[in-house]
């Protein structure tokens, strides 16, 4: 009998990798899904079944293998970046931002992304990430989002946190005076932070 979808969820707090990887041939992406997460939470995913889960046709599991792929450094999630679904793209910013040791490819993904995405959501996310990693080759994207829309601007004002810039300051003190008391608090804590 093959197993279902609970069995398999199961198996991700029985150690049961074998019911866990059977989910991930099935029809049904929940099955699918719910296998990547199983495998990951007894930490035998591997790199080939996230890629592959990358390009699974339907989004829910791609966002959940690019969720995965935070800490195998050796899956590349560049192109989900630009993922037509606006929640795969968002998980692949943050996925990056999550990483070790981006690529040069992963830090242009994001660097494109916080400037020129269709998604306000995923500029957002692009520039928290660029501000997670610290990199310097992010700093005038992350400095461009902070004319961008509200939700954008609140991280990209954020993002700034580590860089080491004379514009930073700039672009902080310009923020104080943002329409949006978010972005105006933002800089002010990051102006003067607190105790």
């Amino acid at each position: 009998m093959a197993p279902t979808r609970f069995d398999i969820i199961a198996a991700g707090f029985t150690n049961d990798a074998d019911t866990a990887r059977s989910g991930l041939s099935s029809d049904d992406p929940t099955f699918r899904t719910s296998a990547l997460r199983a495998l990951a939470r007894i930490g035998v995913v591997t790199s080939a079944e996230l890629t592959a889960g990358l390009t699974d046709p339907d989004a829910d599991v791609r966002r959940t293998a690019v969720q995965l792929s935070a800490t195998h450094d050796d899956v590349d999630v560049t192109g989900l970046v630009d993922d037509p679904d606006v929640f795969v793209a968002e998980m692949a910013a943050w996925c990056i931002g999550e990483r070790s040791s981006p690529t040069d490819d992963e830090v242009d993904a994001l660097v494109r992304a916080t400037t020129g995405h269709a998604e306000a959501l995923v500029r957002e996310a692009a520039a928290a990430a660029l501000g997670s990693l610290g990199d310097p080759r992010g700093l005038d994207a992350i400095i461009a989002a902070c004319s961008d829309k509200p939700a954008v601007r609140r991280r990209a004002v954020l993002a700034l946190a580590p860089f080491d810039d004379p514009r930073v300051d700039e672009v902080l003190r310009a923020a104080l005076s943002d329409r949006d008391w978010q972005v105006r608090q933002n800089a002010e804590d990051m102006l003067n932070p607190r105790g």
